[in-house]
């Protein structure tokens, strides 16, 4: 329901939580908002002097945005013993790349707004701001984008919702080996042996038949 982020059930609503990014994600939901100025020369004032790596404009760079293939594929490669601004540009590229492929998607999954450089700046700063939360209000945007009907994709950290979902449902989630742990989401990541068997793996029937069937208890 886009008015309130909820989903309904027969039983109750329910819906991702600040406690729940904090448990799945290990992110902080206080501290500085998550807003930057898109007033930049982004080549010269801010690829070249903080990522080290200029994109080309209307090619890898349109308006402030930069494609992620082309972010991974140069990010700046670092020497036996980089300096300090080195391993500076090359975390901040890491990091442009994690909050446009992870925590904070568009639909498309291959792009990503250079205003979150200039919160990456002052790496000690970067710690400071509530990336947790922004996360959250991005995927509740794509949630309610995606309710209509001629959504065919959807954005936002996809992680954090299927990770949400099999720890608060578990009758709809695989069984993990793996024991719990901080952040959660962590039990579910690539390369841990994941059990199908119990649940209607990409079965939208088989979904739909165990949220009608949940008990008030």
């Amino acid at each position: 329901r886009p008015e309130t982020h909820t989903f309904h059930f027969l039983t109750a609503e329910c819906t991702i939580t600040l406690e729940d990014v904090v448990l799945q994600l290990g992110l902080r939901v206080d501290g500085l908002p998550v807003i930057g100025s898109t007033l930049y020369d982004w080549e010269e004032d801010m690829c070249s002097t903080y990522l080290r790596i200029v994109p080309v404009k209307g090619e890898t760079l349109i308006g402030s945005i930069i494609k992620l293939k082309w972010l991974r594929e140069n990010i700046l490669e670092l020497p036996e013993k980089p300096s300090q601004e080195q391993l500076h540009a090359h975390c901040r590229a890491y990091i442009l790349g994690l909050i446009g492929g992870v925590l904070m998607s568009d639909k498309t999954g291959n792009k990503v707004h250079l205003m979150y450089l200039s919160l990456l700046i002052n790496l000690r700063r970067t710690k400071r701001y509530s990336w947790g939360s922004a996360s959250l209000a991005m995927l509740y945007k794509e949630m309610c984008r995606a309710t209509d009907v001629t959504s065919k994709t959807m954005g936002g950290c996809a992680s954090l919702l299927q990770s949400w979902a099999w720890h608060r449902m578990p009758y709809i989630a695989p069984i993990s080996r793996v024991p719990p742990t901080f952040p959660s989401v962590y039990k579910w990541s690539e390369g841990r042996v994941l059990n199908f068997q119990n649940v209607p793996h990409n079965d939208v029937i088989g979904y739909r038949s165990r949220f009608d069937h949940i008990q008030a208890d």
